[in-house]
Formats: C-alpha cells, sequence, structure tokens
C-alpha cells in the first residue's frame, strides 16, 4: 500500500525512475564499447520532470481547461504519453575505424554522475519521509 506523503515525493520516484532508466541506457553504451558502428544512446527527461513539477504545484499553467457542459459528456482523459523520456544518440566524439563511437571515459563519467544525482534523490526522499514522520510523532506526543 502506498501512501501519498507530498507531491515532491511523487516527482522525487519519477525522477528515479528516469535516474534508473538513464543508468541502463549508460551501461549498454559501455556493454557495447567493442560493437561495430555502434552509437552511443542517453535519454533526456529534465524537460519532462519540469513539465511535471509545472502541472504539480500549478506554475505557467496556461493550458485552458476544458468546460465539461453537460453531465453526459465525456471527461477530458490526461494524456500521459508525455510522461516519457526522450532517446537520442549522443555523438560528436570520433568514430574510431570500426565506426563504434562510443567513449569509454565521457561513458564512465556520465555513470558517476547519474549515480551520484540517485543517490541524492534517495537522501532527499529519506529526509522529506522523516519530517512527514516527525510531525505525526509530535502531535501524537500531544494529545
Amino acid at each position: 500500500m502506498s501512501i501519498k506523503i507530498s507531491a515532491t515525493n511523487d516527482l522525487m520516484a519519477k525522477a528515479l525512475d528516469y535516474r534508473a532508466a538513464r543508468q541502463d541506457m549508460i551501461a549498454s553504451n559501455i556493454a557495447n564499447v567493442d560493437t561495430p558502428f555502434y552509437r552511443p544512446r542517453d535519454v533526456s527527461f529534465e524537460g519532462v520532470l519540469a513539465d511535471e513539477k509545472a502541472k504539480i504545484y500549478n506554475q505557467n499553467n496556461t493550458k485552458l481547461q476544458m468546460a465539461q457542459t453537460n453531465p453526459a459528456h465525456l471527461p477530458l482523459s490526461e494524456e500521459s504519453s508525455s510522461l516519457k523520456p526522450k532517446t537520442f544518440f549522443r555523438d560528436g566524439h570520433m568514430a574510431r575505424n570500426d565506426g563504434n563511437s562510443v567513449d569509454l571515459d565521457v561513458e564512465t563519467t556520465e555513470m558517476s554522475k547519474n549515480s551520484i544525482m540517485f543517490t541524492a534523490l534517495i537522501s532527499a526522499m529519506k529526509k522529506d519521509q522523516a519530517n512527514f514522520r516527525n510531525v505525526i510523532d509530535t502531535s501524537s506526543k500531544a494529545n
């Protein structure tokens, strides 16, 4: 059973999912370092998270809301398909003689950065949950 703690917690959970997907993509690039004509791939999700944050906190909501003038009308369904990260080819490095353009130094650096961000998100989620637990404990002692 999942208890909704805060909107921020939902956003951090999505960020963790995207970070895990990025870690898998980078690991795939490293695994294919010797595959001829392989081009490294990456995922871009920062824009998706920014849009999700704006939606959660009602920031810059310029979307026109549809009025439902008759109770028999079907309600507007939310489009969740836009919440997917975008996959792209990370080029810009010289391809070797076999056509492979994976740079092991770049991949290991990106993996380290992604791992640090993943760990930071876990810490932030633990702190967020500890704050709510502290409020609940304090309110139960006051009664």
